[in-house]
């Protein structure tokens, strides 16, 4: 499908609602489009595997949005007839919700999550839910519920995890724009591996209600897109206080703007002062780092193209800090348990009744690890420890922001390029000790993105980090919206072509 000369695997939210909005195309016509792109490539053709569960609902909400465009002429809300996919974390009352596991298989919330709520009613279609490893706990895709993902470009390596099914849909075209969660970096660092805008909020702006949590006080969920642009225009409708989740106490606090799309000016990168976190870097020496070295170094020179100072700063002792401030093993069993114990009839009421029933995929290290944390970290002094470790880490990296009069921080989102399959099925790479810098933002609760950086000489993606003060979300949106402007580094992944 065409959309006024752009494809409509690359096309934007703003180029999309114009063609809805002058006759030249319907919502009903997209999510068509959408869906034979899902029919010819996730289980045929390069085989993604990226989709759990098509909504049988999609095209009639496709065809109550474009009635009602012809009856009132008034687009029903800001993603007038966008069609999304997200996460299978994310519940929904007209779709299973699986959270990655061959448990839940089958199992059905009575309502939407809040922000699936919200999309709805901006005017989104749910078009699918998407694959992810047993609850959010892997950065890879491995999944009791679909097996793995692949990526889209190169689909013998891993799309990342842990909104592994989004990152790779959003990538090859299955939808406008999509939904990840985020607790250590499970939005970002997909993002990066399939050349996507990825964000993690602070804590509290979006809410989480109706998705499982990981570690509750540093859970977000946030979107996947091709653009800033269209990842700030899902950002402003899921943003907002939610009586449910008392977290989202944070909306207020951060004083947030009507619009993030206000942040996004193209002389945006003019007069910043960014430091460059070299510490957050891999070796030169180190074959798995140099690809993704190289391709930061050239980044870099383009934020300096486009108007910013760059200051080299580090952090002393960051993988310790990393180390100290974890609280998965300590927090996380605590905090699904408590969440399935909320439901009026799980599958399962306990992570030791899932580790104990045997149905999770057992290339879930983490998993098996946070089953043996405390029953209650609040009689656990590790607990104490790693809460105090985290707010002296943000204090450490604000006060370096501070120091050198910094807008933001950048660094690669990993340290290496997305990862085999054959190196993460023989473990060299595994949940604890896979480089990914997506835990500074995730471990001192501070705002971060990444966009696409560019590709290694192999034609894998690269994702820079923008990390930005607490509640600084309008930063954020600015450093990463002026470095796409300087030179945009999406591409179309070849493993599925582009309709004609």
């Amino acid at each position: 499908m065409d959309l006024n000369g752009t494809p409509l695997e690359v096309a934007d939210i703003a180029g999309i609602q114009a063609a809805l909005f002058t006759g030249r195309v319907t919502a009903r016509q997209l999510v068509d489009a959408y869906l034979d792109r899902i029919e010819a490539f996730d289980h045929a053709g390069p085989e993604l595997n990226a989709v759990v569960t098509i909504n049988p609902a999609a095209r009639d909400q496709a065809d109550a949005l474009d009635d009602a465009y012809r009856r009132t002429g008034q687009a029903v809300g800001p993603l007038h007839g966008i069609p999304m996919v997200i996460k299978d974390c994310l519940e929904t009352a007209d779709m299973p919700t699986s959270f990655g596991s061959e448990i839940f298989a089958d199992y059905r919330a009575e309502e939407d999550a809040t922000v699936v709520a919200g999309l709805r009613a901006a005017g989104a279609i749910i078009l699918a839910k998407t694959t992810l490893p047993d609850w959010a706990t892997s950065w890879f895709s491995y999944s009791s519920r679909t097996g793995v993902t692949k990526n889209p470009y190169d689909l013998d390596r891993d799309p990342g995890g842990s909104s592994s099914g989004t990152g790779a849909a959003i990538a090859a075209g299955y939808a406008t724009v999509g939904l990840g969660t985020d607790c250590g970096g499970s939005v970002r660092l997909p993002a990066s591996f399939c050349n996507l805008v990825g964000v993690r909020s602070t804590p509290g702006l979006i809410s989480r209600t109706g998705c499982n949590p990981l570690v509750s006080a540093q859970d977000t969920i946030g979107p996947m897109a091709r653009s800033v642009e269209d990842a700030a225009r899902v950002f402003t409708v899921m943003a907002g206080f939610d009586h449910s989740d008392p977290l989202t106490y944070a909306y207020s606090v951060a004083r947030a703007p009507a619009s993030y799309l206000d942040s996004l000016v193209p002389d945006a990168l003019q007069g910043r002062r960014i430091g460059v976190l070299r510490s957050a870097f891999g070796a030169d020496s180190d074959a798995n780092a140099a690809p993704v070295n190289q391709v930061m170094a050239g980044a870099l020179d383009e934020l300096r193209a486009g108007g910013a100072t760059l200051v080299d700063v580090t952090i002393d002792d960051l993988s310790g800090w990393i180390g100290r401030t974890s609280l998965y093993t300590i927090k996380s069993k605590h905090d699904i348990n408590s969440w399935l114990s909320s439901k009026p009839d799980p599958p399962a009421r306990t992570v030791a009744q899932i580790i104990d029933s045997g149905r999770y995929h057992k290339k879930l290290d983490l998993l098996e690890a946070l089953a043996a944390g405390p029953d209650d970290p609040l009689n656990d002094v590790d607990y104490y420890t790693a809460y105090t470790a985290r707010e002296a880490f943000m204090k450490t990296v604000v006060n370096l922001m501070e120091s050198n009069s910094l807008d933001a921080l950048v660094y690669p989102t990993c340290q290496v390029a997305p990862p085999t399959h054959e190196d993460t099925d023989s473990g060299l790479w595994n949940t604890l000790n896979f480089p990914t810098n997506t835990v500074i933002g995730s471990q001192t609760w501070m705002p971060s993105m990444t966009v696409p950086a560019g590709l290694t000489d192999s034609g894998l993606p690269v994702g820079m980090e923008v990390l930005a003060r607490p509640y600084d979300e309008p930063t954020m949106f600015a450093v990463g919206y002026g470095f796409e402007q300087v030179i945009g580094h999406r591409s179309h992944p070849r493993s599925v072509p582009m309709s004609a």
